[in-house]
């Protein structure tokens, strides 16, 4: 009961396709909804226990379906997003598991890029992350971490470097990789294409990986 206890979801404000592996990642957790990420609550059936942000994107009618939910309201003019003001509730409520729901694609790419970065920096300090829009997911990849990719043989994944990555190991994919270097900004390690569980190891460095566990194109 601990683990589920200490296991967040957070509900921002991009796309999101629910499905099975969706729910999956959800099974069991707490809920905190960022602002317009509210609207995922009733597309997964659940019932968050805290609502924050500044509501400049969220409607009346929104507001009225969820009167029950704890509101938290904060703001336009502040220097944290709606996302990681969330985060930093589900924190101190005893997170060390957060799932992102919602974190990639949408309008703003700014915000996209943001959660990705935010999530690479909750990884550096030891929270397990993860992230999905349904359509697609992504997992930092840190200094000293390996990883195992369940993905559906046939599926695309990526490892993007958000700096010179050392000593990657890529297993189980159609292009392995054993003791690589990535420079910075490198193309080398997009478009990868599963062949059954994916095992990454990083020495140095740190990458999200982001994976299309739908999209059977490059196979």
């Amino acid at each position: 009961m601990a683990m589920i206890a200490s296991t967040f979801t957070i509900l921002l404000g991009g796309n999101l396709t629910v499905t099975d592996r969706v729910k999956a990642a959800v099974a069991g957790s707490r809920f905190i909804a960022a602002d317009s990420g509210m609207r995922h609550a009733l597309a997964l059936g659940v019932m968050p226990e805290l609502w924050v942000g500044d509501f400049d994107s969220t409607d009346d009618d929104m507001i009225k379906r969820f009167p029950q939910v704890e509101r938290k309201t904060y703001p336009p003019a502040k220097s944290e997003t709606d996302g990681e003001i969330a985060t930093a509730e589900a924190v101190e409520r005893g997170a060390r598991k957060l799932v992102f729901l919602g974190a990639l694609g949408g309008e703003r790419s700014d915000h996209a890029l943001q959660h990705l970065l935010h999530a690479v920096s909750m990884a550096e300090q030891g929270f397990e992350i993860s992230l999905s829009s349904g359509e697609e997911e992504a997992v930092p990849l840190i200094a000293g971490e390996s990883r195992t990719l369940d993905l559906p043989a046939g599926a695309l994944f990526s490892v993007i470097g958000f700096s010179r990555l050392e000593g990657l190991d890529i297993q189980g994919a159609r292009y392995p990789l054993q003791d690589f270097t990535l420079p910075f900004g490198s193309s080398r390690t997009v478009s990868n294409v599963a062949e059954g569980r994916v095992e990454l190891h990083l020495r140095s460095g740190k990458a999200m990986i982001l994976a299309r566990p739908l999209d059977f194109t490059g196979a």
